[in-house]
């Protein structure tokens, strides 16, 4: 019995080497055909990918963080404009628009050849892969590293720290990091790192400097806030403006509360979730009875 799962285990890894040997190399006309993509780890190799349908999210919908998006609007301008600009951390309690302000930059800017790559966690030990690809194109690239955490022995962090800063090779002039978190500083924190434990460390404070460090070298960082319930139902109106539904404000405003109410949350993702159900049930045609 061993020695068939040894004949298996080596035929598993003549196939897999196999497979590695006819997968197609990188196509880079993709870059061409679209304006989205992912990147995904097959096998131990990038690979990356065209979105057909990015997701359309505009501006026009993201209420009650004018400011932040300023912000972030501008560092994206400088970067098209090819002046200085910074790598950038969104962090903040969820559905407060972080993921959604960064997905708007690629409809509002693709035409000035803005283009996005979509990073996950798992595929961050190809980002230096991603940029070697990149880095020639007259397009200008954010790398969207979305909800980024990492837990207390994850060591991927590592890969993404490099191409911030730190590395010897530096980052392309046309690639820029984009990264939401619900996490100030990306990687849990604990009260015990603040205080002496012979039986831990020697230098606590070292392990904390380690972990701090990866959020500042993000340049630009904007922290979201919770929203109160007048900026909620200022974004529930503005979908339903946008979305052209035929329904009193008094009325909007008093089933946006109830529904804000029964999933505990003032947030851009509940006004969203609550205009999808509402629309829905404004538009739906009575059903034949049988």
């Amino acid at each position: 019995m061993n020695d068939m799962h040894k004949q298996l285990a080596s035929l598993s890894g003549s196939l897999a080497r196999i497979a590695d040997a006819l997968s197609p190399a990188f196509d880079a006309s993709v870059f061409d055909r679209y304006m989205a993509f992912k990147c995904t780890s097959r096998n131990d190799r990038l690979i990356i990918r065209g979105i057909d349908f990015p997701d359309p999210v505009h501006f026009g919908e993201i209420i009650g963080i004018d400011d932040l998006v300023g912000d972030l609007r501008v560092n994206t301008e400088q970067f098209l404009e090819g002046l200085p600009c910074n790598n950038v951390l969104l962090f903040g309690p969820r559905g407060t628009g972080k993921s959604s302000a960064v997905k708007a930059l690629l409809n509002a800017y693709a035409e000035q050849g803005l283009r996005m790559i979509e990073m996950p966690r798992d595929s961050l030990a190809h980002i230096l892969d991603a940029a070697d690809i990149i880095r020639e194109r007259k397009e200008k690239f954010i790398v969207f590293c979305d909800d980024l955490t990492f837990e207390e022995d994850d060591r991927s962090y590592r890969h993404i720290k490099t191409v911030l800063e730190g590395g010897l090779e530096t980052r392309p002039a046309n690639m820029l990091i984009y990264a939401t978190s619900n996490r100030r500083h990306l990687m849990p924190e604990k009260i015990s790192e603040n205080l002496p434990d012979p039986q831990d460390e020697l230098h606590p404070e070292d392990a904390l400097e380690e972990k701090i460090s990866l959020s500042d070298r993000f340049g630009l960082r904007l922290g979201f806030q919770h929203f109160d319930a007048d900026t909620y139902l200022r974004i529930a109106e503005n979908y339903a403006r946008l979305r052209k539904l035929r329904i009193g404000r008094d009325e909007l405003r008093r089933l946006a509360m109830e529904w804000s109410i029964s999933h505990g949350s003032f947030s851009g993702r509940t006004a969203r979730q609550f205009m999808d159900s509402l629309e829905g049930r404004l538009k739906r045609k009575p059903w034949k009875k049988q």
